[in-house]
């Protein structure tokens, strides 16, 4: 399904790709994908989310087709994934969309809400996201610093890792090597500097505890990036959140079990339509 692509303007002047797809008038959708990803991850959503639904996904600043800016800061600090967000909810003209974050798309989601709170949105869907920032949740598949002597060969085995870590049912091999494509588009300076952005537990909590708009939140429980002992804290910080695990899926339930992904976020997105 072919998407309308635009391009908009973060408040720093990064260029964000972002795409559209379903009804204009329907309930709105926003897919944010996760660390050396881009909007292609959702391609099993894509189809199954734009019959029901007005679908927005965004390249993150440093993936995909957006801008990859060289200064470490563009990609750390309290704000800059808040206002991506923000941007493109404002430039879109969504009225109340329900943010779906997968991984550090869940962190950004968090970034959100720690800046602008949840008035604008209908509803969140973490998935496979280390929300609250808890060392004991980062499994071993996890992101691993890379140093600054990395070696060209060596990157690409170690974003091979990353993506074989990411599953726990693997993907046919046309599909890795899609996904293996697309991490590599971000270079190892830009993973770098996202290495080195984290935010403490207690504002994280402080903003999750002021959430009142539905959230689900969803988990393979065979997660080795994220361990599912992650769904705890965030359970803590939200406790009228939902919780939705898969049996047997890794790091990426939506790719591993799409039908099921599929059929609990159109449910949810749409008791959040009240």
């Amino acid at each position: 399904m072919k998407p309308q692509r635009s391009e908009v303007r973060a408040p720093d002047g990064t260029r964000l790709a972002v795409y559209e797809w379903g009804d204009p008038a329907g309930p709105e959708v926003v897919l944010i994908h996760g660390f050396a990803q881009c909007h292609l991850c959702f391609t099993p959503q894509i189809e199954a989310l734009a019959t029901h639904f007005r679908v927005v996904a965004f390249d993150q600043r440093g993936h995909g087709e957006s801008e990859q800016p060289a200064d470490p800061a563009a990609y750390r600090g309290s704000r800059v994934w808040a206002d991506d967000i923000a941007a493109v909810i404002a430039a879109k003209r969504l009225r109340r969309p329900v943010l779906v974050g997968w991984s550090m798309g869940g962190r950004v989601i968090r970034q959100y809400l720690m800046v602008h709170g949840d008035a604008r949105l209908a509803g969140i869907n973490f998935v496979a996201s280390l929300v609250v920032e808890d060392p004991r949740g980062r499994g071993p598949s996890g992101l691993k610093p890379l140093p600054e002597t990395l070696s060209r060969a060596e990157e690409i085995e170690a974003a091979i890792a990353f993506v074989d870590g990411c599953y726990g049912r693997k993907p046919p091999e046309a599909e890795f090597r899609r996904v293996l494509a697309y991490n590599m588009r971000v270079p190892a300076s830009v993973r770098r500097a996202i290495g080195g952005w984290s935010t403490e537990p207690g504002p994280t909590i402080e903003a999750l505890e002021k959430v009142r708009v539905p959230v689900l939140i969803t988990h393979g429980r065979a997660d080795a990036v994220v361990l599912p002992l992650a769904v705890d804290s965030s359970l803590a910080a939200m406790p009228h959140a939902e919780v939705s695990w898969f049996d047997g899926c890794g790091h990426s339930p939506f790719a591993e079990d799409a039908v099921k992904f599929n059929r609990e976020l159109v449910a949810f997105v749409q008791s959040c339509q009240g």
